[in-house]
Protein backbone atom coordinates (compact mmCIF):
# COMPACT_ATOMS: atom_id res chain seq x y z
CA UNK A 1 0.00 0.00 0.00
CA UNK A 2 2.91 2.35 0.33
CA UNK A 3 4.62 1.80 -2.23
CA UNK A 4 0.81 2.50 -4.28
CA UNK A 5 0.96 5.51 -2.59
CA UNK A 6 4.11 6.59 -3.25
CA UNK A 7 3.99 6.12 -6.84
CA UNK A 8 0.50 7.66 -6.19
CA UNK A 9 2.06 10.85 -4.39
CA UNK A 10 4.51 10.79 -7.62
CA UNK A 11 1.85 11.35 -10.20
CA UNK A 12 0.22 13.80 -8.47
CA UNK A 13 3.48 16.01 -8.02
CA UNK A 14 4.23 15.86 -11.58
CA UNK A 15 1.12 17.11 -12.95
CA UNK A 16 0.93 19.27 -10.42
CA UNK A 17 4.10 20.91 -11.32
CA UNK A 18 3.25 20.50 -15.37
CA UNK A 19 0.28 22.32 -14.53
CA UNK A 20 2.36 25.57 -12.62
CA UNK A 21 4.95 25.69 -16.12
CA UNK A 22 1.88 25.70 -18.17
CA UNK A 23 -0.39 28.00 -16.31
CA UNK A 24 2.44 30.30 -15.85
CA UNK A 25 3.75 30.49 -19.02
CA UNK A 26 0.43 31.19 -20.58
CA UNK A 27 0.09 33.76 -18.58
CA UNK A 28 3.62 35.89 -18.99
CA UNK A 29 2.49 35.54 -22.89
CA UNK A 30 -1.01 37.29 -22.27
CA UNK A 31 0.80 39.92 -19.86
CA UNK A 32 4.05 40.23 -22.81
CA UNK A 33 6.70 39.40 -20.40
CA UNK A 34 9.17 37.71 -22.42
CA UNK A 35 9.57 34.14 -22.95
CA UNK A 36 12.85 33.72 -21.77
CA UNK A 37 12.22 35.35 -18.45
CA UNK A 38 9.59 33.28 -18.14
CA UNK A 39 12.01 29.95 -18.93
CA UNK A 40 14.52 31.32 -16.62
CA UNK A 41 12.21 31.73 -13.52
CA UNK A 42 9.39 28.75 -14.55
CA UNK A 43 10.84 26.53 -16.66
CA UNK A 44 14.22 25.85 -15.02
CA UNK A 45 12.93 25.71 -11.52
CA UNK A 46 9.50 23.90 -13.16
CA UNK A 47 11.63 20.42 -12.97
CA UNK A 48 12.42 21.20 -9.31
CA UNK A 49 8.69 21.97 -8.17
CA UNK A 50 8.71 18.03 -6.73
CA UNK A 51 11.81 18.73 -4.70
CA UNK A 52 10.76 21.33 -3.05
CA UNK A 53 7.22 20.42 -2.42
CA UNK A 54 8.15 17.19 -0.92
CA UNK A 55 11.42 19.00 1.00
CA UNK A 56 8.65 21.34 2.51
CA UNK A 57 6.65 18.81 3.53
CA UNK A 58 9.25 16.89 5.45
CA UNK A 59 10.94 19.56 6.62
CA UNK A 60 7.68 21.09 8.05
CA UNK A 61 6.39 17.14 9.29
CA UNK A 62 9.95 16.89 11.28
CA UNK A 63 11.50 14.92 9.47
CA UNK A 64 14.20 17.21 7.74
CA UNK A 65 16.69 13.95 7.04
CA UNK A 66 14.33 13.20 3.65
CA UNK A 67 14.50 16.64 2.91
CA UNK A 68 18.25 16.72 2.57
CA UNK A 69 18.22 12.99 1.32
CA UNK A 70 15.58 14.06 -1.39
CA UNK A 71 18.13 17.32 -2.65
CA UNK A 72 21.74 15.41 -2.15
CA UNK A 73 19.99 12.30 -4.32
CA UNK A 74 18.09 14.03 -6.71
CA UNK A 75 22.01 16.08 -7.27
CA UNK A 76 23.61 12.34 -7.81
CA UNK A 77 20.64 11.33 -9.87
CA UNK A 78 20.89 14.55 -12.42
CA UNK A 79 24.61 14.23 -12.83
CA UNK A 80 24.88 10.48 -13.16
CA UNK A 81 21.63 9.11 -14.04
CA UNK A 82 20.01 10.92 -15.80
CA UNK A 83 22.89 12.50 -18.11
CA UNK A 84 24.66 9.08 -18.12
CA UNK A 85 21.33 7.94 -19.89
CA UNK A 86 20.83 10.88 -21.99
CA UNK A 87 24.35 11.04 -23.22
CA UNK A 88 23.82 6.92 -23.79
CA UNK A 89 21.15 7.27 -26.15
CA UNK A 90 22.59 10.59 -27.88
CA UNK A 91 26.29 11.92 -26.83
CA UNK A 92 26.24 15.80 -26.63
CA UNK A 93 28.94 16.84 -29.56
CA UNK A 94 29.50 20.72 -28.14
CA UNK A 95 29.87 21.84 -24.11
CA UNK A 96 29.37 25.65 -23.77
CA UNK A 97 31.62 27.87 -21.96
CA UNK A 98 28.48 28.99 -19.98
CA UNK A 99 27.45 25.11 -19.52
CA UNK A 100 31.13 24.24 -18.20
CA UNK A 101 30.68 27.85 -15.55
CA UNK A 102 27.44 26.51 -14.01
CA UNK A 103 29.42 23.21 -13.17
CA UNK A 104 31.95 25.25 -11.48
CA UNK A 105 29.12 26.88 -9.52
CA UNK A 106 27.71 23.58 -8.47
CA UNK A 107 30.88 22.49 -7.43
CA UNK A 108 31.53 25.52 -4.93
CA UNK A 109 27.95 25.12 -3.77
CA UNK A 110 28.64 21.29 -3.14
CA UNK A 111 31.86 21.95 -1.16
CA UNK A 112 30.07 25.03 0.95
CA UNK A 113 27.85 22.08 2.13
CA UNK A 114 30.47 19.95 3.18
CA UNK A 115 31.87 22.77 4.86
CA UNK A 116 28.64 23.15 6.65
CA UNK A 117 28.79 20.00 7.43
CA UNK A 118 32.18 19.96 9.37
CA UNK A 119 31.54 23.26 11.15
CA UNK A 120 28.11 21.90 12.07
CA UNK A 121 26.66 25.05 10.29
CA UNK A 122 22.17 24.65 10.39
CA UNK A 123 20.07 25.52 7.83
CA UNK A 124 18.07 28.55 8.73
CA UNK A 125 16.75 31.85 8.02
CA UNK A 126 20.38 33.39 7.15
CA UNK A 127 21.11 30.21 4.67
CA UNK A 128 18.11 30.81 3.31
CA UNK A 129 18.08 34.58 2.71
CA UNK A 130 21.84 34.25 1.16
CA UNK A 131 20.97 31.08 -1.08
CA UNK A 132 18.36 33.39 -2.51
CA UNK A 133 19.88 36.34 -3.22
CA UNK A 134 22.82 34.56 -4.85
CA UNK A 135 20.22 32.25 -7.20
CA UNK A 136 18.53 35.58 -7.88
CA UNK A 137 21.91 37.20 -8.95
CA UNK A 138 22.98 33.43 -11.02
CA UNK A 139 19.84 33.96 -12.89
CA UNK A 140 20.22 37.25 -13.57
CA UNK A 141 23.34 36.73 -15.18
CA UNK A 142 21.51 33.91 -17.53
CA UNK A 143 19.32 36.21 -18.38
CA UNK A 144 21.87 39.24 -19.58
CA UNK A 145 23.55 36.17 -21.05
CA UNK A 146 20.87 35.25 -23.08
CA UNK A 147 22.50 31.71 -23.70
CA UNK A 148 19.80 29.17 -22.75
CA UNK A 149 17.21 27.71 -25.14
CA UNK A 150 13.51 27.88 -24.24
CA UNK A 151 12.29 26.89 -27.68
CA UNK A 152 10.48 23.97 -25.86
CA UNK A 153 8.82 26.87 -23.63
CA UNK A 154 7.34 27.79 -27.08
CA UNK A 155 5.39 25.13 -27.57
CA UNK A 156 3.38 25.19 -24.50
CA UNK A 157 -0.65 26.56 -25.01
CA UNK A 158 -1.76 30.22 -24.45
CA UNK A 159 -4.87 30.16 -22.71
CA UNK A 160 -7.27 32.72 -20.92
CA UNK A 161 -6.06 34.72 -18.36
CA UNK A 162 -8.51 33.06 -16.03
CA UNK A 163 -7.58 29.54 -17.23
CA UNK A 164 -4.30 30.16 -16.63
CA UNK A 165 -4.69 31.08 -13.00
CA UNK A 166 -6.49 27.90 -12.92
CA UNK A 167 -3.97 25.74 -14.41
CA UNK A 168 -1.52 27.89 -11.16
CA UNK A 169 -3.95 27.27 -8.48
CA UNK A 170 -4.54 22.90 -9.38
CA UNK A 171 -1.17 22.72 -9.81
CA UNK A 172 -0.32 23.93 -6.43
CA UNK A 173 -2.84 21.74 -5.07
CA UNK A 174 -1.88 19.14 -6.42
CA UNK A 175 1.64 20.00 -5.38
CA UNK A 176 0.84 20.04 -2.01
CA UNK A 177 -1.30 17.05 -1.86
CA UNK A 178 1.06 14.73 -3.83
CA UNK A 179 4.09 15.92 -1.38
CA UNK A 180 2.02 14.59 1.03
CA UNK A 181 0.98 11.32 0.19
CA UNK A 182 5.03 11.24 -1.22
CA UNK A 183 6.57 11.88 2.03
CA UNK A 184 4.28 10.05 4.38
CA UNK A 185 4.39 6.97 2.13
CA UNK A 186 8.52 7.43 2.21
CA UNK A 187 8.48 7.57 5.84
CA UNK A 188 6.18 4.29 6.56
CA UNK A 189 8.78 2.61 4.09
CA UNK A 190 11.73 3.37 5.71
CA UNK A 191 9.92 2.54 8.93
CA UNK A 192 8.83 -0.41 8.18
CA UNK A 193 12.11 -1.69 6.26
CA UNK A 194 14.09 -0.45 9.18
CA UNK A 195 16.19 1.96 6.69
CA UNK A 196 17.34 5.58 7.31
CA UNK A 197 15.33 8.27 6.53
CA UNK A 198 18.38 9.84 4.92
CA UNK A 199 18.73 6.79 2.43
CA UNK A 200 14.75 6.91 1.86
CA UNK A 201 15.63 10.47 0.98
CA UNK A 202 18.68 10.16 -1.21
CA UNK A 203 17.17 7.22 -2.96
CA UNK A 204 13.68 6.37 -3.46
CA UNK A 205 12.32 9.90 -3.15
CA UNK A 206 15.35 11.64 -4.90
CA UNK A 207 14.53 9.20 -7.61
CA UNK A 208 10.98 9.83 -7.64
CA UNK A 209 11.68 13.81 -7.90
CA UNK A 210 14.20 13.55 -10.49
CA UNK A 211 11.79 11.75 -12.67
CA UNK A 212 10.75 15.10 -14.50
CA UNK A 213 14.55 15.69 -15.33
CA UNK A 214 14.87 12.43 -16.69
CA UNK A 215 11.74 12.60 -19.00
CA UNK A 216 13.48 15.84 -20.24
CA UNK A 217 16.64 13.98 -20.95
CA UNK A 218 15.23 10.93 -22.47
CA UNK A 219 12.81 13.22 -24.74
CA UNK A 220 16.09 15.69 -25.74
CA UNK A 221 17.64 12.60 -26.43
CA UNK A 222 15.23 11.44 -28.63
CA UNK A 223 14.78 14.70 -30.48
CA UNK A 224 18.58 15.53 -30.67
CA UNK A 225 18.75 18.31 -28.27
CA UNK A 226 20.93 16.75 -25.45
CA UNK A 227 22.26 20.40 -25.02
CA UNK A 228 19.00 21.60 -24.08
CA UNK A 229 18.78 18.54 -21.10
CA UNK A 230 22.21 19.40 -19.69
CA UNK A 231 21.30 22.87 -19.45
CA UNK A 232 18.21 21.44 -17.33
CA UNK A 233 20.42 19.53 -15.15
CA UNK A 234 22.83 21.97 -14.52
CA UNK A 235 20.20 24.44 -14.03
CA UNK A 236 17.98 21.89 -11.59
CA UNK A 237 20.97 21.02 -9.63
CA UNK A 238 21.80 25.21 -8.64
CA UNK A 239 17.62 25.49 -7.74
CA UNK A 240 17.51 22.15 -5.93
CA UNK A 241 20.30 24.22 -3.35
CA UNK A 242 20.13 27.35 -3.42
CA UNK A 243 15.99 27.32 -4.33
CA UNK A 244 14.64 24.31 -2.46
CA UNK A 245 17.03 24.03 0.73
CA UNK A 246 17.13 28.07 0.83
CA UNK A 247 13.14 28.21 0.79
CA UNK A 248 12.87 25.56 3.26
CA UNK A 249 15.38 26.94 5.85
CA UNK A 250 12.44 29.44 6.24
CA UNK A 251 10.21 26.92 7.92
CA UNK A 252 12.70 25.31 10.44
CA UNK A 253 16.48 24.78 11.28
CA UNK A 254 17.73 21.51 10.15
CA UNK A 255 21.51 19.76 9.82
CA UNK A 256 23.19 17.63 7.24
CA UNK A 257 22.11 14.22 8.38
CA UNK A 258 25.67 12.66 9.68
CA UNK A 259 26.06 9.87 7.85
CA UNK A 260 25.59 11.83 4.74
CA UNK A 261 27.78 14.31 6.02
CA UNK A 262 30.31 11.60 5.68
CA UNK A 263 29.60 10.07 2.66
CA UNK A 264 26.92 11.34 0.55
CA UNK A 265 27.81 15.03 0.03
CA UNK A 266 31.49 13.87 -0.88
CA UNK A 267 29.99 11.74 -3.32
CA UNK A 268 27.77 14.60 -4.97
CA UNK A 269 31.04 16.51 -4.93
CA UNK A 270 32.80 14.11 -6.91
CA UNK A 271 30.36 13.31 -9.68
CA UNK A 272 30.14 17.01 -10.46
CA UNK A 273 33.67 17.31 -10.54
CA UNK A 274 33.93 14.22 -12.92
CA UNK A 275 31.31 16.02 -15.43
CA UNK A 276 33.27 18.81 -15.02
CA UNK A 277 36.29 17.39 -15.80
CA UNK A 278 34.57 15.50 -19.31
CA UNK A 279 33.27 19.10 -20.79
CA UNK A 280 36.48 20.87 -19.62
CA UNK A 281 39.17 18.18 -21.03
CA UNK A 282 36.74 16.81 -24.33
CA UNK A 283 34.48 19.84 -24.58
CA UNK A 284 31.66 16.52 -25.08
CA UNK A 285 30.17 14.29 -23.41
CA UNK A 286 30.06 10.64 -25.21
CA UNK A 287 29.13 7.35 -24.69
CA UNK A 288 31.92 6.58 -22.50
CA UNK A 289 30.99 9.17 -19.66
CA UNK A 290 27.52 7.52 -20.26
CA UNK A 291 28.56 4.35 -19.41
CA UNK A 292 30.91 4.94 -16.33
CA UNK A 293 28.24 6.96 -14.94
CA UNK A 294 25.47 4.72 -14.70
CA UNK A 295 28.12 2.07 -13.41
CA UNK A 296 28.57 4.56 -11.07
CA UNK A 297 24.97 5.03 -9.77
CA UNK A 298 24.64 1.26 -9.46
CA UNK A 299 27.48 1.29 -7.33
CA UNK A 300 26.27 4.13 -5.01
CA UNK A 301 22.67 3.04 -4.64
CA UNK A 302 24.09 -0.89 -4.22
CA UNK A 303 26.24 0.22 -1.38
CA UNK A 304 23.29 2.67 0.20
CA UNK A 305 21.16 -0.52 0.69
CA UNK A 306 23.22 -3.29 0.93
Amino acid sequence: MNFFLLIFGLIILSLGAEAVVRGSVSLGKKLKISLFAIGVVVVSAGTSLPELASSLEAVISNHSDIAVGAIVGSNIANIILIMGATTLLCPISGVTQNQINQSIISILIAFSLILMSIFFIQFNFIFGFISLVILIAIMTSQIKKGSLDFSDVDKKGEYHIIISLFFILIGIIFLIYGSKFFVGAAINIATTFGVSESVIGATLVAFGTSLPELSVGILSAMRRKVDFALGNVLGSNIYNILGVLGISSFFANFSIPYSMANFDLYVMTAVIILITLFMFTKKRLGRTYGVLSLLIYTGYISYLYY
